[in-house]
């Protein structure tokens, strides 16, 4: 049974045909873990814990900086120095109280992530770091469950989503069949190197929260087997078709690699 706060607050998503109330109840059944609470992961939680999905990890262990708050808009400067896994948790249950949100303040290493990850139906990748984001892609593919990924540059971002069916229902590419080596260290700045355009965090993460609720939905066409590109400059979107690869060496047809391995030696650093 739905109590009144829950159908006044859903009312607007609930009366979606593709949604409905049985849709409701999906999401508040479904549990997600975001990876990152930094500039995508802020309008990724948001947006979940505004539609109501019932039990959402943050994985983080940075404090809050000053700088962080030209596009990290679920922080204020009070919470300059706390741990942000804290501060996104109490702002985000001022925004919806009806939720359970799990913090973790703690790097993610080999060590813990197939614990970490392990208890939520859906992962969502909002890291900014190569280490990080193929060790999340390993531990998805170990553990059988979708990743939304999505990056940033300057002004331009992607967005897919890996290890899930595609509409042709097949099982569609993992993180490390686009990218099966990281770039050489130092050849890829990082935001606090090149800059960020405020807002670009805000588009890529709302589109990475739409596709994480299109999973837990099982409506529409998730981006599986598709690379989304945005420009913020020319206001423009390509979508790239991607196939899983079957020598891959995590998901391939004959893995090579079993178990997660040290990814700061991998990526070289």
């Amino acid at each position: 049974m739905w109590t009144k706060e829950e159908l006044d607050r859903y009312h607007r998503q609930m009366i979606l045909p593709q949604v409905g109330p049985e849709g409701q109840e999906k999401l508040k059944r479904s549990s997600v873990v975001v990876v990152g609470a930094g500039g995508l992961g802020v309008p990724v939680l948001q947006y979940l814990v505004a539609a109501g999905v019932g039990r959402v990890g943050i994985v983080e262990m940075d404090r809050v900086e000053l700088s962080n708050l030209h596009r990290q808009v679920l922080y204020a400067t009070e919470d300059v120095g706390k741990p942000k896994a804290l501060a996104a948790k109490e702002r985000l249950l001022a925004l919806n109280p009806l939720v359970q949100i799990d913090t973790y303040p703690v790097r993610l290493t080999s060590e813990n992530a197939l614990e970490i990850l392990k208890p939520y139906d859906l992962v969502i990748d909002a890291s900014d770091n190569f280490p990080t984001r193929y060790l999340v892609n390993d531990a998805c593919v170990f553990l059988g469950k979708p990743l939304v990924y999505g990056a940033i540059y300057q002004f331009d971002g992607q967005v897919a989503v890996f290890h899930h069916l595609t509409p042709e229902g097949e099982m569609g590419p993992c993180y490390r069949c686009l990218f099966p080596k990281p770039p050489p260290p130092g050849s890829v700045p990082s935001c606090a190197e090149a800059g960020v355009f405020g807002v670009l965090p805000a588009v890529v993460g709302s589109l990475m929260a739409a596709e994480a609720l299109k999973v837990l939905l099982g409506i529409g066409k998730p981006l599986a087997g598709s690379l989304l590109l945005y420009d913020a400059l020319e206001a423009q979107f390509r979508k790239l078709s991607l196939r899983r690869n079957p020598a891959c060496p995590v998901c391939g047809d004959h893995p090579t690699q079993r178990e997660l391995i040290d990814y700061e030696a991998f990526c070289g650093l």
